[in-house]
């Protein structure tokens, strides 16, 4: 089915050129990954916690404000108080972690999570949201983090207070409801398309229906109007949820797939890899229609990726236009701090420290130019390494992903990377 869909006033396309960019995403409740990231950067400013950002740039937030540190309340009040004040300047995305927080209105007020067992109906509701929580969310350890926090704010904190910061959180005027209102799914900036997951075969051009609303879906939509129509359907779900109703439709786009650890309709929870979470370049008609609407780049976070976010270019030769796809959930790397990542039209940055498997802790530096093949930056080895920026001594910093989300991050001189490659190719022969 395809519709018609006005984006005269989308807030979601800016089409005229990408704006200077500083761009972070995950930091899932890590105060020091949103305070490292503003340190020294010329477009993002933290004072305190009031986040400002500097005349002509825009600040572009992923998506996953809680969840795996202390400090989400921390997060989220900085990140909506910056978004109110300087609305056109700061982007904020939806993450599943974000959204997923709508379920607790109803899963700790009698609609037991399909997951539970059913004497889960006679548990004290802080038991029964730790299991929410650590079974059906993948925030273990979340309800630990939110008492530590409240224990900040002001002594006398029961368990009982933590499950009702939780619900207040979801309510008119909460912190979650808050900034999920301010939010949106997609965001577009010149060439360059930003969503918390990723772009698929699957989602690309799609908008799933709301059947509880009887609004249909649409497929096979132009990128603009398919961004336009995404945030329309987001927006929708969430008066529902303001008015009482099930966000049924929301609910499961952010979802998982039962059964699985993927949702590849979802640019929430969609993830471009491999089977262990090593990226991948989506499709060649993925590519050629994201193209076709002027779309160069991708960024996406969401499957954490290590220390140092990966870049990848298509192989030359193919015949979709040139695409770049950058991945950005640095949450569960071993160094403390978020990456900077800015960008332009043309050009990407990204700036940063690691700690490699030797333990050496190093500093890396990435500039990428749309218009410059930076190989062997932007490629995966056939030993299935990405290699994803520069050390101050001239190496190379190459990674890959293993069962869990485990990584192996190496720092290779430009011969290893070679050998490395000729030895892959040789392997596969």
């Amino acid at each position: 089915m395809t519709t018609r869909v006005d984006i005269a006033e989308d807030p979601g396309v800016h089409r005229a050129g990408t704006p200077h960019v500083s761009y972070v995403t995950d930091v899932e409740g890590q105060w020091a990954k949103l305070e490292s990231f503003c340190r020294d950067n010329p477009s993002v400013t933290l004072t305190g916690t009031r986040l400002d950002v500097t005349g002509g740039h825009t600040f572009v937030f992923g998506g996953d404000t809680i969840d795996r540190g202390p400090h989400g309340r921390r997060v989220l009040r900085t990140l909506l108080d910056a978004k109110r004040r300087a609305p056109r300047q700061v982007i904020l995305l939806a993450g599943n972690r974000d959204i997923n927080k709508l379920r607790l209105a109803r899963e700790l007020t009698g609609r037991l999570p399909r997951r539970a067992p059913p004497e889960a109906a006679n548990w004290p509701l802080p038991e029964l949201l730790r299991f929410i929580l650590d079974n059906t969310m993948g925030a273990k350890g979340a309800f630990g983090y939110r008492l530590t926090e409240l224990l900040e704010e002001g002594p006398d904190v029961s368990d009982d207070d933590v499950v009702q910061s939780f619900l207040d959180d979801v309510r008119p005027g909460g912190l979650v409801l808050g900034y999920l209102r301010e939010a949106q799914l997609a965001y577009r900036a010149g060439g360059s398309l930003f969503v918390h997951g990723g772009i698929t075969s699957e989602n690309l051009g799609v908008v799933p229906a709301a059947p509880a609303r009887q609004e249909p879906g649409a497929t096979d939509l132009p990128v603009d109007a398919w961004i336009t129509a995404l945030n329309g359907f987001y927006a929708r779900e969430l008066d529902a949820f303001e008015g009482g109703e099930r966000c049924e439709a929301l609910i499961a786009y952010q979802a998982p797939v039962p059964g699985t650890r993927q949702n590849q309709a979802s640019v929430v929870y969609g993830r471009p890899t491999d089977d262990l979470n090593n990226p991948v370049l989506p499709p060649v008609e993925v590519r050629q229609k994201l193209t076709e609407g002027r779309i160069s780049r991708v960024v996406v976070g969401h499957t954490p990726i290590g220390d140092v976010p990966c870049v990848l270019r298509h192989v030359a030769g193919e015949r979709a236009s040139a695409l770049e796809v950058v991945w950005a959930d640095c949450s569960r790397g071993r160094d403390h701090e978020s990456p900077r990542i800015s960008l332009s039209d043309a050009l990407l940055t990204i700036d940063g420290h690691a700690v490699l498997d030797s333990g050496e802790r190093v500093h890396h530096r990435a500039e990428l130019d749309a218009r410059v093949d930076p190989e062997p930056l932007a490629r995966t080895l056939a030993t299935g390494h990405t290699v994803r920026s520069r050390l101050d001594d001239g190496r190379y910093f190459v990674s890959r992903l293993f069962e869990g989300f485990r990584n192996e991050q190496l720092a290779l001189s430009e011969d290893d990377v070679r050998q490395r490659e000729a030895r892959g190719e040789h392997e596969e022969r």
